[in-house]
């Protein structure tokens, strides 16, 4: 189905950040942004030499999608990276219903979310971490980027070193749900 503005006034969509925090967006295309019920004032600028900025609660981000694939968008907000979904309610319960029914990995691969250089490495293979707290450093684009750990648990393997180049989705660590 293609969406138009016509069938998309009654629309709902779903964000899902990568950590499964879930944002509900009604009609889209609206004057008025709504944002899990709120109106919310959001505007999308763009200025004289190409960049796109976002303007939300008097603030003005950097912003640029680095990434589409399907319903998966990588965006970059003022250096810093998120990963998130845009799905429809039907797409949200079977995504839900999926993750319902297979089975829990006992560990958790962290990936590279671009390609750059490893310029830091904060913990050790044993060392226990909580979901959030900072694994290393990865530079890209001239930017410093914090890989976190998105789960509680121990380090397993620790599948790069200090200087090494990395490409997107290479494994930089494991990490043992705990």
């Amino acid at each position: 189905m293609i969406l138009s503005k016509k069938n998309v006034q009654d629309t709902e969509f779903i964000a899902l950040s990568s950590k499964n925090k879930k944002y509900k967006i009604k009609n889209p295309f609206s004057e008025e942004p709504r944002i899990n019920g709120k109106k919310t004032e959001i505007k999308v600028l763009d200025d004289k030499d190409g960049f796109t900025y976002i303007l939300y609660q008097g603030k003005k981000y950097l912003a640029e999608i680095t990434e589409r694939n399907q319903n998966k968008y990588m965006v970059l907000i003022n250096g810093v990276s998120y990963t998130f979904t845009v799905e429809t309610p039907i797409s949200f319960k079977r995504k839900i219903f999926i993750e319902k029914t297979k089975a829990k990995s006992k560990t958790e691969l962290i990936e590279a979310p671009m390609p750059g250089k490893i310029v830091d490495i904060l913990v050790e293979t044993g060392n226990q971490v909580k979901e959030g707290e900072t694994l290393l450093i990865l530079e890209a684009m001239k930017m410093q980027n914090e890989i976190v750990s998105t789960i509680s648990g121990k380090i397993a393997k620790i599948s790069v070193h200090k200087d090494d180049i990395v490409n997107k989705y290479d494994i930089l660590v494991e990490i043992e749900r705990g």
